[in-house]
């Protein structure tokens, strides 16, 4: 589907291809919102990504001599390789984590090192209504793109800032990453189990969290303009997110004077609000194969024994309540083990929550992906094609309106695939300053 053109570029095989990709009249309750999208990584991304999912006009503004780590983390069809491994091929248009960051936005480059393409930024940002950055702190102040500045270029810009610790307080200069910000939020110490170490999360899911944070604050101020005609300066910190995750425990901290580690915290995968037993994840036949069940009282304690039968364990006086049972779980959890072992994870699912027990296959990838009739009927995961790696699996909002559809028109933008249309159409700018431009690289 790919061919090269005579600069190295990708270049569509197929005009029909090529129209589908081309900049149209976006639609959605967001149509008519522009945004200079300074974002990269996932926390921007990702909440930029949710404006453009429902009509939002997002222009996201890269960099060819640094490109974005999603760029440089190629995942795609075809060519298996081992996690590390050099590619052989590399392609910037070839990332699969760029791909599903930025879908339904246009892409531009400009090189913000040279006062052209600062100028040229000033241009698109006074054509622009939002501006957003999650750029380490004190990026956009050397380029003087503060939020007055900002409301000189576009009167009542809404200026959308996400970062780390925030860019108030004795850390705002700090720098942070996923990983970092889970530490620092307190969400890593209570993660794993008890009486062994902190294990974190492994990856940067709190650039997700984040990004929920920031798109809601986003849709907050479009609001908020489109009553007042005032715009407003956001300012996001991905360790307050973190922060707001931790509620319950918080307060176990702050009433109860309770440690958030020791032999018995964190409870792994156990609830002691309300005390439930059996409650945990519980292997099943294959390799790594496993189900979570969740008994909450008597009811559905005599729910599962239903579908345990009637063994003589279950008749032991250590299981005869629930305060018994949790009282008891090691003890517990062994019987179940025991129970769960030789069956299918998914057929025991079906037999327990038909007697009204919470239980669930613990699902990998793949199971969501290929085998979840759940997932498939309310259709969360759709195709888009792509000019370099081909049809490409995303996954939607997990949000369904009465008369709102998501609009997925097109997958991320190729590096610099829309600056003549942004430059030249939107911007006014004429052929010969944009050859110019581009013979300098500026763009």
């Amino acid at each position: 589907m790919q061919q090269s053109s005579a600069s190295g570029a990708p270049r569509l095989s197929s005009q029909i291809a090529a129209d589908s990709r081309r900049p149209r009249a976006r639609q959605g309750p967001l149509a008519g919102v522009r945004v200079a999208d300074f974002c990269w990584m996932g926390v921007g991304a990702c909440a930029t990504r949710l404006l453009a999912d429902f009509g939002a006009e997002v222009i996201r503004i890269e960099d060819r001599n640094r490109l974005d780590m999603p760029r440089r983390l190629p995942i795609y069809k075809g060519e298996a390789r081992t996690y590390g491994e050099e590619d052989a091929n590399p392609d910037p248009n070839k990332g699969g984590l760029f791909n599903n960051y930025n879908r339904n936005k246009l892409g531009v480059t400009i090189n913000m090192r040279t006062a052209k393409g600062r100028a040229l930024a000033d241009r698109l940002i006074a054509a622009s209504s939002v501006v957003t950055e999650n750029f380490a702190p004190g990026v956009m102040e050397r380029w003087g793109l503060v939020y007055d500045r900002l409301n000189e270029l576009s009167p009542n810009v809404i200026f959308a800032r996400m970062s780390g610790f925030g860019h108030s307080g004795p850390h705002a200069e700090y720098r942070s990453y996923g990983p970092v910000v889970q530490a620092v939020s307190g969400i890593s110490h209570i993660s794993g189990l008890p009486g062994e170490e902190p294990s974190g999360w492994g990856l940067s899911y709190m650039d997700n969290e984040a990004a929920f944070f920031n798109a809601s604050a986003l849709l907050t101020a479009i609001y908020h303009r489109n009553i007042t005609g005032v715009g407003a300066e956001i300012d996001v910190s991905a360790v307050e997110a973190g922060i707001n995750l931790l509620g319950p425990i918080l307060l176990d901290v702050a009433v109860n004077g309770r440690s958030t580690r020791g032999p018995d915290y964190p409870p792994g995968n156990r609830l002691e609000h309300p005390n439930a037993a059996p409650h945990g994840v519980y292997p099943c036949a294959g390799t790594d194969r496993w189900i979570a069940i969740a008994v909450f009282n008597d009811q559905d304690w005599r729910g599962l024994l239903s579908a345990i039968g009637d063994p003589d364990w279950t008749r032991d006086p250590r299981f005869a309540s629930q305060a018994a049972r949790f009282a008891n779980q090691e003890a517990l959890d062994a019987r179940m083990a025991e129970w769960t072992r030789d069956k299918d994870r998914h057929e025991l699912m079906h037999v327990l929550q038909a007697r009204g027990v919470a239980a669930g296959a613990v699902q990998t990838t793949e199971d969501t992906i290929d085998h979840d009739p759940q997932i498939a009927g309310r259709g969360l995961f759709f195709e888009l094609d792509h000019p370099v790696i081909g049809e490409a699996l995303f996954e939607g909002t997990p949000v369904q309106f009465s008369r709102t559809v998501q609009e997925n028109w097109r997958s991320a933008p190729l590096l610099g695939e829309d600056n003549a249309h942004v430059f030249k159409t939107l911007l006014g700018v004429e052929d010969d300053e944009y050859e110019e431009l581009a013979a300098e690289g500026v763009i």
